[in-house]
């Protein structure tokens, strides 16, 4: 389940659904919140566990639902996944890591039960790209992170990817002069007076707007943003 597909590059999207049907795995494209993609759910758990239900009928075990686990990263929408699936809030939600604390059965309907379950992490990055990542969506928690790397990373990556969007929101880049050569800090400190992120003596207040840029990237008013693309064959 592509969860949040919403908030990410459509283009994207349709490569890593490609990518996944190329492994021979179905994938769809969600949006929980409206309940886009929801409708085709069940044909899909049908589909990949036809063997299984055929199996089981040829046992004489007629109508026993479909069990599956809903796992993933914190905070892409598990839970909110499956009261959208459940037409029913039957799990908790929030927008933030660590809300779900334990496992949780939930009846979809008379073919279908999802457990719902705690977001799982590795226990340590190889890559610090993907721990960068992770951060940018909000799957770490936001207190034991530098909110500023994490502006800084978007910005930064924003310019080299999502140029248009980025500056349709946040004005254009400015030009490094002699004194001051680090373009991405400079933009900070001009979004941070557009928005009034300023401390005594017009100070740029850099964990102020560091949150503001991070909170525009997460609940997508940038635009349509992907952080990674699929690897080519």
């Amino acid at each position: 389940m592509l969860n949040k597909s919403d908030l990410a590059d459509e283009a994207q999207n349709n490569k890593w659904i490609q990518y996944f049907k190329d492994k021979g795995i179905i994938a769809l494209k969600i949006n929980s919140k409206n309940k886009q993609g929801i409708k085709d759910i069940n044909n899909a758990v049908l589909t990949v566990c036809k063997e299984k239900i055929e199996r089981d009928k040829r046992k004489g075990i007629k109508n026993r639902p479909v069990r599956a686990m809903v796992v993933g990263i914190p905070n892409v929408g598990k839970s909110t996944f499956i009261n959208s699936l459940a037409g029913k809030t039957a799990a908790k939600t929030g927008n933030k890591p660590g809300v779900t604390r334990g496992n949780q059965w939930i009846k979809i309907d008379k073919q279908l039960e999802l457990l719902d379950t705690p977001g799982i992490l590795w226990p340590k990055f190889d890559d610090e790209a993907i721990g960068m990542k992770l951060a940018c969506v909000g799957s770490i928690s936001d207190e034991v992170l530098n909110m500023q790397e994490i502006a800084y990373h978007l910005l930064s990556y924003g310019k080299a990817n999502y140029n248009q969007l980025f500056e349709a929101r946040y004005g254009a880049v400015p030009q490094p002069d002699d004194e001051r050569d680090n373009e991405i800090v400079l933009w900070m400190e001009n979004i941070a007076r557009q928005r009034g992120c300023l401390k005594r003596g017009a100070e740029t207040d850099f964990d102020k707007v560091s949150a503001q840029i991070t909170d525009d990237f997460r609940s997508g008013r940038i635009g349509k943003v992907s952080l990674e693309v699929p690897k080519q064959a």
